[in-house]
């Protein structure tokens, strides 16, 4: 099967978050079951293509953009022996020095654009087009209204990310007669890229069984409920994986010792190390939370604040969070480590080692999340032994299952309502069970053997593309 993937990101050319994790993960594991998959991104300026073998494949097409024309070009990197990835010049995506930008809704129009054009020039032909998330939204969209035989897949990685844009975009940019093509009984979309991607997808896809249901509710559905109630029969939820290569407790170069199940008190001396480099006070006896996130409303960090008081003087615990996001969670955040310097370390801003070491060196991982499509924190963290304490929303439910009292069944510690009572519960569950160190250690090896492997998800994908191109 030929299947082009379709993004904003990908590791190891660029990356922000995890989308770029996911497509630098899947299509590898798609072509270890015998599919050619290729991915296609910009071409931004800070893309270092000196490592790989690059093709100038098309060279200064014009495509008409809002009332302009726009030169593009394709070039095509050999990223991996197995993975090759198209990547779509352009003056505007030359002067991008991030993924992200101010001008980013006008970035991914133009991309947009250049993909439907180059498509039928390509001398590769793909089966299925698989876009991912709202910066691709608008492909499927075109791919129908021009009478294109691909079949298309859409994947929503976060759904509150919409790409939305003003009614004078929607006139200047053309998109006014697309707006009015939806089929008859389908509710009107918003003004927003993702809308597209959801209506017109010969099927929809989202990270997560528990986030696909989540999302067709008022509650989850960031507005867009109704258009994904209309698609519900093509509408599904798979599980992300974990690239077991990356984060590998026993391989792992950026953490101070390495170790597997059977050597766990290695983690011990990581613990150490954590606390040395963060400066708080060196106790291998000590429980350590770990937090890695974006601090946003999102990630719970509003919650997590309101809790801290109580969460010190309850638990005796020490926490170090990793991250960076609004400003106001900055200022609170290091307030709150001023106040509570022998308990609680804050680093703003993303260092790759320091968040490896968090996994390894920590005893609880915690992710009180409002939303979590699929999260990968808690998936790295029980790989390397750290138990995790989640809120149960979306994909947190699909991997986390609540301990038993007795510390025998389960994976991790969870707790449902989002407020800080509850959490502080969950966590002061989670360091009396700490104490218990014989059941402790088998909750660890247990934890670290559980299978999320890309493996299972491509599969899962594999089965869902058959059955696309058997229905098409």
């Amino acid at each position: 099967m030929k299947i082009l993937f379709i993004a904003s990101e990908a590791v190891p050319l660029a990356k922000v978050g995890g989308l770029g994790d996911v497509i630098g993960s899947l299509p590898r594991a798609l072509s270890k079951l015998g599919h050619d998959v290729r991915l296609m991104l910009p071409h931004y300026s800070f893309i270092d293509t000196t490592h790989y073998s690059v093709e100038l494949i098309i060279e200064n097409f014009n495509i008409p953009v809002m009332k302009s024309s726009e030169m593009i070009s394709l070039r095509v990197a050999d990223v991996t022996d197995e993975i090759k990835c198209y990547l779509v010049d352009s003056a505007l995506f030359a002067e991008s020095t991030e993924v992200y930008s101010e001008d980013e809704l006008m970035q991914f129009f133009l991309f947009c654009k250049a993909v439907l054009a180059i498509l039928p020039g390509l001398d590769w032909q793909p089966e299925i087009i698989h876009c991912h998330d709202w910066h691709t939204a608008l492909i499927p969209l075109w791919l129908k209204r021009k009478g294109y035989e691909y079949t298309s897949f859409f994947t929503i990685h976060n759904l509150a990310f919409q790409g939305s844009f003003t009614s004078r975009f929607l006139a200047d940019s053309g998109l006014r007669e697309d707006w009015q093509s939806r089929p008859s009984d389908a509710p009107e979309p918003p003004l927003n890229f993702l809308s597209q991607g959801i209506l017109w997808a010969d099927e929809v896809t989202t990270v997560s069984n528990t986030y696909a249901a989540d999302i067709l509710t008022p509650e989850y559905g960031e507005g867009l409920d109704l258009l994904l109630q209309y698609r519900r029969k093509n509408l599904s939820g798979i599980l992300n994986g974990l690239d077991y290569e990356e984060y590998n407790p026993a391989a792992d170069n950026l953490i101070t010792a390495k170790y597997d199940s059977v050597t766990l008190n290695n983690k011990t001396t990581n613990k150490i190390s954590l606390q040395q480099q963060v400066n708080l006070p060196q106790n291998a006896e000590m429980p350590v939370i770990g937090m890695v996130s974006r601090l946003h409303d999102q990630k719970g960090i509003d919650i997590l604040i309101k809790s801290l008081d109580s969460l010190f003087e309850k638990t005796q615990a020490q926490m170090v969070i990793l991250g960076k996001g609004s400003e106001q969670y900055h200022k609170l955040l290091k307030q709150a480590a001023e106040k509570y310097p022998r308990q609680l370390a804050v680093v703003i801003g993303f260092d790759n080692a320091l968040a490896h070491l968090i996994y390894a060196g920590c005893d609880l991982f915690l992710m009180p999340s409002r939303f979590e499509p699929c999260g990968l924190g808690q998936l790295i963290a029980m790989h390397y032994g750290t138990v995790p304490v989640v809120r149960c929303t979306g994909g947190l439910v699909d991997t986390v299952q609540n301990l038993t009292q007795d510390l025998e069944q389960g994976s991790g510690f969870t707790f449902q309502e989002y407020n800080p009572r509850a959490l502080v519960a969950a966590i002061q569950r989670a360091v009396d069970s700490y104490r218990n160190r014989e059941s402790w250690q088998k909750v660890k090896r247990r934890i670290m053997s559980l299978d999320f492997s890309w493996e299972k998800s491509a599969r899962a994908y594999d089965s869902l593309y058959n059955k696309a191109l058997e229905r098409h």
